[in-house]
């Protein structure tokens, strides 16, 4: 995964008061299930951020 995701959203329901639906890393062809907004949030976080710590690492030892 890298810093520069694209993510397709697809919402499948909103039920108490949140979203619930799929989330595809394009970049990676990759899918998973989100419950919640906050959830979506966290999934979307972590790609973004792994990418982030990835560059950070090959400038250190490159």
């Amino acid at each position: 995964m890298g810093a520069n995701q694209t993510f397709l959203i697809h919402i499948i329901e909103d039920q108490n008061a949140t979203w619930q639906g799929d989330i595809t890393w394009i970049n990676e062809n990759k899918t998973e299930r989100f419950r919640s907004l906050l959830e979506l949030i966290k999934l979307m976080d972590a790609a973004v951020g792994a990418g982030k710590k990835e560059e950070e690492m090959s400038r250190l030892t490159g």
